[in-house]
């Protein structure tokens, strides 16, 4: 494994798996990927089927951070894959892979931030939050997420376009994200930025917290459960962070464990990667009870079909 996402999570080139610890790597990577994106899938019909959540604000808030969630982990899985088949890419197809993955990664604490506000709105407003949080105000919401995010990300693929020849965008290098993105300023402006970034979506996390933790003191049932959901989002958000501060967990675990630099950064892909995309569809939609319950109906469905047609075969 010698590829970095967007925590840079990399190896020297000089260690590898064996063969059948890196067949092992791959097939737990593909298993949780197919299992987390079939439960991301059905949330998604769920919420495409009725007409309850497409016009509520906070489920489109959720869907969206659900897909972009599929987005960031297929992408993710298959630069995985390909560390260990093909070692290098092509750094054009190498830089729409990481683009895409940094452009998702960065939209989740965005989202969470906007979840949050929504809820602060419901909780400490609600008079006016059917006026405020209409369903055209949300799209256009979503509209503004992937904005912020292109403004952090594109100077960099511009800056990159500025000062390396045209032959290097045919060659092949290492799909890491310090070897496209080599620059001393692109990367100066993005410790910058996440700071920035990350302070401004911790600020909003908290502040709405605490307004509705005040509200929550009386006794308000909906604001306990609202004040638990910020709770949840904080948590995530601290998830998410891992993401930025990937590189120093690196070099922190390789010092800490020399023999074990494979398995430390497989562990540590895991639970920077993948594990944050795991927590969604289980916080946010196994936990609100109104979706859970139409949720099952297609999950019972599923596991009813797949039982009938294994009577079928039998009785055949």
């Amino acid at each position: 494994m010698n590829v970095s996402l967007v925590g840079n999570i990399t190896q020297p080139k000089y260690l590898r798996d064996s063969f059948s610890s890196a067949v092992t790597r791959n097939v737990i990577v593909v298993g949780l990927c197919i299992s987390i994106n079939y439960i991301n899938g059905t949330l998604v019909h769920t919420f495409i089927k009725h007409e309850i959540f497409t016009g509520n604000p906070r489920y489109i808030l959720f869907i969206h951070m659900v897909f972009n969630d599929m987005i960031q982990l297929m992408i993710a899985v298959v630069l995985h894959i390909l560390s260990y088949t093909v070692f290098t890419l092509n750094v054009s197809f190498c830089c729409v892979l990481l683009m895409s993955v940094i452009f998702t990664t960065l939209n989740t604490p965005l989202n969470l931030a906007t979840m949050a506000i929504e809820r602060y709105i419901a909780i400490c407003n609600p008079l006016r939050h059917a006026q405020i949080c209409t369903v055209r105000k949300t799209y256009i919401l979503i509209g503004l997420i992937w904005v912020l995010s292109a403004i952090q990300v594109l100077p960099d693929l511009f800056i990159l376009l500025a000062t390396k020849p045209l032959t290097f965008f045919y060659s092949n290098i290492p799909c890491i994200r310090d070897y496209m993105f080599d620059n001393p300023y692109i990367v100066e402006k993005r410790n910058v930025v996440y700071i920035i970034y990350l302070t401004f979506v911790w600020l909003t996390i908290v502040y709405t917290y605490l307004k509705i933790m005040f509200v929550a003191k009386a006794t308000n049932s909906d604001a306990r459960k609202a004040r638990s959901t910020i709770i949840l989002h904080g948590i995530q958000l601290l998830m998410c962070m891992l993401t930025f501060v990937g590189p120093f967990l690196d070099r922190l675990l390789a010092e800490m464990f020399p023999l074990f630099i494979i398995d430390t950064r497989f562990s540590s892909y895991l639970v920077i990667q993948i594990m944050p995309r795991f927590i969604s569809p289980i916080v946010y939609g196994m936990r609100d009870q109104m979706f859970c319950k139409y949720l099952k109906r297609y999950l019972l469905c599923t596991i009813y079909v797949t039982g009938a047609n294994k009577e079928n075969k039998t009785q055949a």
